[in-house]
């Protein structure tokens, strides 16, 4: 390269400025990727700009995140004689397929349609047709034949009513409509399935749009708005309630992650610049556990995950006494005038060891494998079912010792100077000293987790949307995206089926408003069978 290239400071606005120009002069594909390449160059040079971006963490960015096992940081497997490296040997047929790759049992069709077929010639009680003097009976379980047939995600069906006319007075009469067939053009099972595709799943309604135009069933973007709107408007009532319900738990876990919303973006745009005011916009996760019940909870807004998070506390029952928080240790997790029992995330501290395991492979396969032993006691305790007091007896035998041990080799690297304070190793050892309290909660509190992977979890949901959306239009939408994900996910978590849940939860709007306690995912049921009973009489 001759001679140094001339540092030009330019805007992401302007930028963007410029792609627009090459529309009229490029292909819809080339102004597509050259639209990506720039939306990328912007983003690389945010986290460029970010010290603690280091260039292992902007090579996982790029080009994908590793599995952090232990034995893949410093152990990386050899490709197997024959292969290139990174693809996998064929499959002669020796080799046993991993469980959870397509392979699902009778059980896994839960939401399929049942149909009981009768032996066409025998039933119970019949003589045997293959000897003299049996008798045949329903002693076997049924067997089953699974067909899975293709059909639009809402599907319509057109009644057309005949209409006849007297030929003298022109009166019309019309056929009426069949029982059953109700007013509404789109019934409770459309909203439910929009609220899935769209909160669930990640489906944005312009790309569900396309899909339904194309099998014959139109849907405009504009009319998913309009029925998920409809639908959050009737189930505000069960997420106050599960709002309600959230707060009352022993322990809760928070992060957030980034948004965008458009209008609330606008106004940070025209926003005074020496204004003080909070213009980043992030969507809060919070789990709160309680009982083995999972509640997870989403709020989009200028405030961060200790700010929702003290609003929600408001709600909390005073003779609950202060529950665990379970965050990582940014201080805008902590809730402000609200006393907590704070636990810190073990996982974001030995995620700092497997940055910088190349560099110190040694230290850190120590400090990972002791983590690991840590990990494994507390999947024994979890496997076991053990109650929050046997697990922190177990824990105080079994990962006391470890613990300490590593507290004494972390105090000699310091004190014997072994590492030096600034380079990746010191600072890794700094912070699990910095935070060795909190990260050890759970040798000390009866149910304190190890890390915040559950709340890490739940907010790959709101990551989900926004790859696929990329936005909320204004905050009324991040609002109803909040909502549907807050069931959507809290059903996944209590096991329950999200479609029949909002589905039961529309068609009871009226009864929902009155009780909205008993019209959460962990007992909706066993309402509507009470309801039922209650319609049907006594036998």
């Amino acid at each position: 390269m001759k001679g140094t290239p001339v540092r030009l400071e330019v805007t992401m606005e302007q930028l963007q400025v410029v792609v627009e120009r090459t529309r009229a002069v490029l292909s819809d594909e080339e102004y597509t990727q050259l639209k990506k390449a720039v939306e990328t160059l912007g983003y690389l040079t945010q986290l460029i700009e970010d010290r603690k971006t280091t260039i292992d963490r902007l090579r996982r960015i790029l080009f994908g995140a590793t599995t952090e096992k232990t034995r893949n940081v410093l152990q990386p497997k050899p490709p197997e004689a024959g292969q290139e490296g990174g693809d996998p040997p064929e499959n002669d047929g020796s080799k046993k397929h991993r469980p959870g790759h397509g392979r699902n049992g009778i059980s896994s069709y839960s939401g399929a349609a049942k149909v009981r077929v009768n032996h066409g010639s025998l039933k119970t009680g019949d003589a045997c047709p293959g000897c003299p003097n049996g008798k045949v009976y329903t002693s076997l379980p049924p067997g089953f034949l699974v067909r899975v047939v293709g059909q639009a995600p809402l599907g319509a069906t057109v009644w057309e009513l005949e209409k006849l006319r007297c030929n003298l007075c022109g009166e019309v009469f019309t056929a009426e409509q069949p029982e059953g067939v109700g007013p509404e053009k789109y019934d409770a099972t459309s909203g439910a399935m929009i609220a899935l595709l769209k909160y669930g799943s990640g489906m944005p309604f312009y790309r569900l749009g396309v899909l339904q135009g194309s099998l014959g069933i139109t849907l405009p973007a504009s009319t998913q708005w309009g029925i998920a709107k409809e639908v959050a408007a009737l189930m505000e009532p069960a997420f106050g309630q599960l709002v309600r319900q959230a707060a009352q738990g022993d322990v809760i876990y928070n992060d957030d992650t980034t948004a965008k919303v458009l209008s609330l973006m606008k106004e940070r745009a025209q926003a005074d610049p020496s204004s003080k005011e909070r213009t980043g916009v992030f969507t809060s996760g919070i789990v709160s556990t309680r009982e083995g019940c999972q509640i997870a909870l989403y709020f989009t807004g200028h405030k961060h995950a200790g700010e929702n998070l003290a609003d929600l506390l408001q709600s909390r029952a005073a003779e609950l006494g202060p529950p665990i928080q379970m965050s990582d240790a940014l201080s805008r997790n902590l809730p402000k005038d609200f006393e907590v029992i704070l636990a810190n995330c073990m996982a974001h501290g030995r995620r700092k060891f497997v940055d910088v395991a190349p560099n110190f492979p040694t230290e850190c396969l120590y400090v990972l494998e002791t983590l690991a032993k840590v990990y494994r006691n507390d999947a024994t305790a979890r496997k076991e079912a053990m109650t929050p007091d046997e697990r922190l007896a177990f824990h105080k035998e079994r990962s006391g010792p470890l613990m300490e041990g590593l507290e004494q080799w972390f105090q000699e690297q310091i004190a014997e100077r072994k590492v030096e304070p600034n380079s990746g190793l010191g600072q890794a050892i700094t912070y699990f000293q910095k935070h060795w309290v909190k990260l050890t909660r759970f040798l000390h509190v009866p149910g304190a987790p190890l890390d915040n992977n559950l709340c890490e979890r739940a907010l790959k949901k709101a990551i989900l949307h926004r790859k696929n959306a990329l936005f909320f239009k204004t905050p009324r939408g991040a609002h109803v995206g909040d909502l549907f994900m807050s069931f959507i996910h809290t059903c996944h978590l209590c096991g329950a089926n999200p479609f029949d849940y909002l589905t039961e939860l529309q068609k009871h709007a009226p009864d929902l408003a009155l009780r909205p306690h008993e019209w959460m995912p962990w007992n909706y049921r066993g309402t509507l069978e009470r309801l039922r009973a209650t319609r049907d009489g006594p036998a």
